[in-house]
């Protein structure tokens, strides 16, 4: 009984490392135990390869994996004269599928395409042969995987002839990411199994929805989550839209991604009263089709993010005077002037804030941070960035330092040209930091391009400062390449 509590104890404090990747894989080299444990978090979700360089992070994986196949499947492979040197020659330590809570077909295509056309010393397989390696692979997961917690499957990208009669492990599903165009028979075994998904992610490739697609959606008890992706080619997604309707209730969280040219036929999006998280993408650089939604209140909305192309601004400042008062966070990758001077009036409790400022426009941060007394966080560009001047570092400091609320803890600057800091700058921020009252630590992340040649940290003196601060407790600092937080934000949002 001891032995458990221990087992049950070392269990909670590794998974406690989930997110910190190298200390798991310091974890590996324990013991057994420790090994076992560490290896069922890793293989939770292994699709995140792209979020490392594209074959470090494959090849290992798809060597596992090859010698996790079951003896019919390598004797398939055999048969068909396709034969893979892996420096794996051992059987495999643990069943590492039976790991995976979350499986993306689309992964496992572009994991074995990947790593047959580019790796040098690996012969390249024909379309044929790495259509049947995935296959395989496809069948093992379902055969495997005792229970499924997200489901990624793209059709048109993966070229994957997959369906799951015998795939048990999908009953626990609460995560769906799908294209409308899958075979409908796919819909038609999670429509017998799957009731239970809480987000649905759902790309729209064709005019046509099946009645087996329509039932798996009409099916779910607590559809939370809702992603819908709308290419302009397609001309509606009409027959879905009664079915989509039936969630209106529970649905909180909406993320409409479209190329459209406007949006007056998803009106029924106004539909989901208990709305709280709004996400708008377009593509279009000029977007006028806002309309259906400048009018609509949804009385729980806290978070509204426009990461992308804006639509009008006064179309959004009009939604904001529905919307405003109980936004907490705001994301708005637009510099406007109008829209920036109405943030204090309309949006008076935001906790977080993401705007485009100007150089002209210094004023105006400054009274967003004097009159949005809840504000805890802020990110903003400073550079030149395509004939776009905006904020430099400096006076971002300087404002921050000297008008930012009292519960203010974290600032994240965007920079796009080389800095401009000088270490005094530096020095005379901290201290000013250091010095108000009530003292908050501040969290300073520094998302940069990895072309720079000069940051804010680049130098020696300024690494000093930074240190000696941080170990006084005053801040918190951080640096993040732009290329890893772009490929992040895809990758969640496609996956």
């Amino acid at each position: 009984m001891t032995f458990q509590i221990q087992i049950d104890c070392l269990n909670e404090i590794i998974e406690y490392l989930e997110e910190d990747r190298q200390t798991l894989y310091s974890c590996l080299l324990v013991n057994r135990l420790w090994c076992e444990i560490s290896v069922r978090i890793l293989w939770r979700n292994i699709w995140d390869f792209e979020r490392r360089s594209q074959l470090f992070g494959m090849k290992p994986i798809l060597d596992t994996l090859f010698t996790s196949l079951p003896n019919e499947s390598k004797e398939l492979l055999h048969e068909n004269k396709i034969f893979i040197s892996i420096p794996i020659s051992k059987q495999s330590l643990f069943n590492y599928p039976s790991f995976c809570k979350a499986l993306s077909i689309h992964g496992i295509s572009k994991m074995v395409d990947i790593v047959f056309t580019c790796k040098p010393n690996i012969n390249s397989l024909s379309l044929k042969d790495r259509y049947l390696i995935k296959n395989e692979f496809a069948k093992m997961f379902a055969k495997q995987i005792f229970s499924l917690k997200k489901l990624s499957y793209y059709h048109h990208y993966s070229l994957i002839n997959f369906s799951f009669p015998y795939f048990p492990g999908v009953r626990d599903l609460l995560e769906l990411h799908c294209c409308s165009c899958l075979p409908s028979d796919i819909f038609y075994q999670l429509s017998r199994l799957c009731h239970n998904l809480q987000s649905m992610s759902i790309s729209f490739c064709n005019d046509i929805t099946s009645n087996e697609f329509k039932e798996l959606v009409s099916l779910q008890k607590n559809l939370k989550n809702l992603k819908l992706s709308i290419d302009n080619s397609v001309s509606s997604c009409a027959d879905i839209i009664p079915t989509l309707k039936k969630h209106s209730d529970t649905i909180t969280k909406l993320h409409l991604y479209t190329s459209a040219k406007n949006l007056s036929s998803y009106s029924f999006i106004n539909s989901f009263v208990n709305l709280q998280e709004f996400i708008f993408s377009t593509y279009r650089k000029y977007f006028n089709g806002f309309e259906p939604f400048q009018y609509v209140n949804f009385s729980k909305l806290q978070t509204l993010k426009i990461p992308y192309c804006c639509p009008n601004p006064e179309d959004i400042i009009k939604f904001l005077r529905n919307n405003g008062k109980n936004l907490k966070n705001l994301y708005v990758n637009k510099s406007c002037g109008d829209l920036s001077l109405s943030i204090p009036h309309l949006c008076p409790n935001l906790k977080s804030l993401f705007l485009l400022f100007h150089k002209n426009e210094l004023d105006i941060l400054k009274t967003i941070l004097i009159n949005c007394q809840s504000l805890e966080s802020i990110k903003v560009k400073c550079g030149i960035n395509l004939f776009k001047e905006y904020l430099s570092e400096k006076e971002v400091f300087e404002i921050v330092a000297n008008h930012s609320p009292n519960n203010f803890c974290e600032l994240k600057i965007h920079i796009v040209t080389d800095s401009d800091i000088s270490l005094d700058d530096l020095d005379s921020f901290f201290f000013s930091w250091k010095n108000r009252i009530p003292k908050k630590l501040l969290s300073l992340i520094i998302i940069k391009n990895k072309n720079l040649y000069r940051s804010l940290d680049n130098y020696k003196e300024n690494r000093e400062i930074i240190r000696k601060y941080e170990n006084l407790g005053i801040i918190k600092f951080k640096t993040i390449d732009h290329e890893e937080v772009t490929r992040e934000e895809e990758f969640y949002n496609y996956y």
